[in-house]
């Protein structure tokens, strides 16, 4: 994956710190709580450092940008500047000119100062982040770099606010790829967390499904029927090339990949009915899980790689079942509902996320792997397809709503969501990449 070169550079602000500690140690947001709420924080206009003229409408645009950055999250509560209770043109960015008491007194638990100074197309942004409860700093960085990286600066700091708010960076350097169907062919497309950047990585005008990406976030595989059959391709994201790794004259789906991107579980029906392979990437060997007349598609492997959940319709209907790595001690996990397909295992936790039909269409649930009563977390239209971030807080599916189809990202609750890409005839399994570095 191409990464941004931009000389951006960012160096603790040690200055400004006060005698202070910096908070890193304190989670002030349990996002993984189910009564979390979203957190309160204040952004107040950047200061114009040398009072550029030609630049002050910048003022307020890095204000915005970081509030749209976060907002997109689902975790904070970006509080209206029309509430201040200081006068925004006279706002300070050192921890000796705020007024505290004014920010608590609007609700907020943490604010945001920031200020910029422009030399031609030349860069200098400071960002300050502060606990108003405790009347201290949390976190402090200088970026520096061309005028145009400026939007990379905001989320460079968007991920430090995350870091200190929650504990974990955001996922603003993922990205998700899915299939869009457009005027009779099917291409992948991907786009970045936050929507923007959309591109197209195939253009073979023929039928390709069933993107994944490799967990080093370095390849794509997909089945392609570019050479007339339906073939399992892999795809280097940084050369842009691709290679045949199945071709067996037959369907070769491919599924999720092991941990060290050397193997990859498939669907195939190279010996007749649909059963369920693990195929090495390096030599082609395929190792065969599942021995049963009915069809057995769609694996999913667990975090430690040792499970695999999968959908059979050996009971009469299409249910999620789930074995051993080795294709041993198969047993049932759905129970509810007559159509349960479209696992996709969470990658921290014992839980799956799946399509299940209710109400006569088909939503997202989520259920324990111990078993349970399913969480169905959709209720609009029909949704499917899900796929869970790289970090299990959120979960990306297709949307099917008012004669529409759309990718969509919610956060695991159900909450927060959000439309990243839409406008094709038809799309179809998303899938989520690792941080890749972009920031």
């Amino acid at each position: 994956m191409r990464k941004k070169h931009i000389v951006l550079f960012f160096v603790c602000i040690l200055w400004l710190v006060t005698a202070a500690p910096v908070a890193y140690g304190k989670v002030y947001i349990n996002i993984d709580s189910p009564s979390a709420q979203k957190f309160p924080i204040a952004i107040t206009p950047f200061k114009n450092m040398n009072n550029a003229s030609a630049q002050e409408s910048l003022s307020p645009w890095f204000a915005d940008t970081l509030g749209k950055t976060l907002e997109i999250t689902g975790f904070f509560n970006i509080l209206d500047r029309k509430a201040f209770l200081v006068d925004q043109t006279k706002l300070g960015i050192s921890t000796e000119n705020i007024q505290f008491p004014a920010w608590t007194g609007i609700g907020a638990e943490s604010l945001v100062t920031g200020g910029f100074t422009v030399s031609g197309r030349d860069l200098t942004l400071e960002c300050r982040l502060f606990d108003v409860v405790q009347g201290k700093l949390i976190v402090g960085k200088r970026y520096t770099g061309k005028l145009e990286e400026r939007k990379e600066m905001v989320v460079r700091f968007a991920q430090e606010i995350l870091v200190a708010l929650t504990g974990e960076k955001g996922l603003f350097d993922t990205k998700i790829a899915f299939t869009g169907k457009k005027s009779g062919s099917s291409e992948i497309y991907y786009v970045n967390f936050d929507g923007t950047e959309p591109a197209t990585l195939t253009n073979y005008r023929s039928i390709t499904l069933s993107p994944k990406w490799s967990p080093d976030g370095k390849q794509i595989s997909f089945l392609s029927y570019k050479d007339g059959a339906p073939d399992l391709f892999v795809m280097d994201l940084n050369r842009r090339t691709t290679r045949k790794i199945l071709s067996t004259g037959r369907l070769n789906l491919p599924a999720t990949w092991s941990a060290d991107s050397r193997r990859m579980l498939v669907t195939s029906s190279k010996d007749g009915s649909e059963e369920i392979y693990i195929l090495s990437i390096s030599d082609g060997r395929m190792t065969r899980l599942t021995n049963d007349p009915s069809i057995d598609v769609s694996p999913t492997w667990s975090p430690d790689g040792k499970q695999i959940a999968f959908v059979s319709d050996r009971g009469g209907t299409p249910q999620i079942y789930l074995m051993d790595s080795s294709g041993a001690g198969v047993r049932r996990l759905t129970f509810e509902g007559g159509y349960n397909t479209s696992p996709a295992w969470h990658p921290r936790a014992n839980r799956i996320a799946y399509e299940g039909r209710a109400g006569g269409t088909f939503q997202v649930m989520v259920l324990e792997t111990e078993g349970g009563t399913p969480v169905q977390l959709t209720t609009n239209g029909r949704s499917e397809n899900p796929a869970w971030s790289p970090d299990g807080r959120y979960i990306a599916f297709v949307s099917r709503l008012g004669g529409k189809s759309r990718v969509c990202v919610m956060n695991s609750n159900g909450t927060n969501v959000r439309v990243i890409h839409e406008g094709l005839d038809a799309y179809v399994s998303p899938t989520w990449s690792p941080h890749l570095n972009f920031y």
